[in-house]
């Protein structure tokens, strides 16, 4: 990620209501997965509640990358 597109991103966070919305969730969403994946042996429950999660934060990305990407052409025009 280059320095521009983090700036951006901070900047975003600071002032976009949706976009801080979408990364607060998405790092709710990564603390779960990173405490799901430090467990030696998962449940079936817990091996699908994964699968959802990764998901979900993948959606969560896609849908900020979408306001990144509409940002940055805002600002080429």
């Amino acid at each position: 990620m280059n320095a521009q597109s983090q700036d951006l991103k901070d900047q975003l966070f600071r002032t976009d209501e949706e976009f801080h919305q979408l990364a607060v969730k998405h790092h709710q969403l990564e603390d779960r997965l990173h405490e799901l994946t430090s467990k030696h042996y998962l449940s079936e429950p817990e091996q699908v509640e994964e699968i959802n999660l990764k998901k979900r934060k993948l959606l969560l990305k896609d849908r900020m990358e979408d306001i990144i990407r509409r940002r940055l052409s805002e600002v080429r025009r």
